[in-house]
């Protein structure tokens, strides 16, 4: 497995890894779900370090960025990918950044409570979250085939407007983005 200074990473299964940044006070988890043709990587993290190497070094299949949400902790390396999909909703945040969230309120967040030492390339007076255009937009319901698994994408907005989930139905895995959380109620209405 893998020693890294930033990322943290866990097997789950063979062809599945939660790649985490537990040395940021939001404990980001991204997942890379590798299948037979293609990999999915949910959510790029922080962008404090870069993704894309530990990601490379799990799998050498082309890999598609699928966005649970538009907030800063889970966009931060879309633009070290060729691929990223989101849904319709979270499209305007991606290409203008969330309206009434400034720059200076973005790195004071992305720089606070941080318990390990960040990588030299990291600097929070110039970080500037990912802004683009999508490739393209994931809609509920939809079926992606990664050769020998597939995700189906459920629209569960609340935390943001597109905010997806993705169920993999050869594991029973549901990756839910920032919907839940370990250690908090879970009101359902």
């Amino acid at each position: 497995m893998i020693k890294d200074s930033w990322f943290t990473i866990q097997e789950i299964d063979i062809e599945t890894y939660a790649i985490s940044e537990y040395g940021h006070w939001e404990k980001v988890h991204s997942f890379l779900l590798v299948g037979k043709e293609k990999a999915v990587l949910i959510d790029t993290g922080l962008g404090i370090d870069n993704i894309k190497r530990i990601t490379d070094e799990l799998t050498h299949l082309p890999i598609v960025v699928f966005t649970t949400h538009v907030h800063t902790d889970h966009i931060g390396c879309h633009g070290e990918f060729e691929e990223i999909y989101v849904h319709e909703g979270d499209s305007d945040w991606l290409i203008n950044g969330i309206k009434g969230l400034s720059i200076e309120q973005i790195r004071k967040d992305i720089s606070r409570d941080i318990t390990i030492p960040t990588p030299e390339t990291f600097n929070p007076d110039t970080y500037k979250p990912f802004q683009g255009v999508p490739t393209g937009f994931l809609q509920d319901g939809d079926v992606i085939d990664l050769g020998n698994r597939k995700l189906v994408i459920y629209h569960t907005p609340g935390h943001s407007p597109g905010h997806i989930s993705l169920f993999d139905n050869k594991s029973g895995y549901l990756f839910t983005g920032d919907l839940l959380y370990d250690e908090t109620p879970i009101y359902g209405f």
